[in-house]
């Protein structure tokens, strides 16, 4: 898989996650109260993926293979442009 794709991949993959752990949130019976507004439902979302993503990138560190939970274990990989 290229690096653009695995880009993609290891983006997407937390973003599904944190949808899927918001869902299940509310279906659990947690749920954001009814004063604040559906944006304020779309911003917990996001923190939920940021939390993922930081959770995952950091335990990474220490077991490289645990990066499968980003949808791929292998970081994609950046190169300088010429010049």
């Amino acid at each position: 898989m290229n690096n653009y794709l695995l880009s993609l991949l290891r983006t997407a993959v937390p973003a599904a996650i944190g949808a899927l752990l918001s869902w299940l949130a509310v279906e659990h019976g947690i749920v954001v109260p009814e004063g604040l507004s559906n944006e304020a439902t779309i911003w917990l979302t996001g923190g939920v993926v940021t939390l993922y993503y930081g959770i995952v990138r950091a335990l990474e560190k220490r077991w490289p293979r645990i990066g499968i939970l980003l949808g791929a274990a292998r970081k994609p990989l950046y190169v300088e442009p010429r010049r």
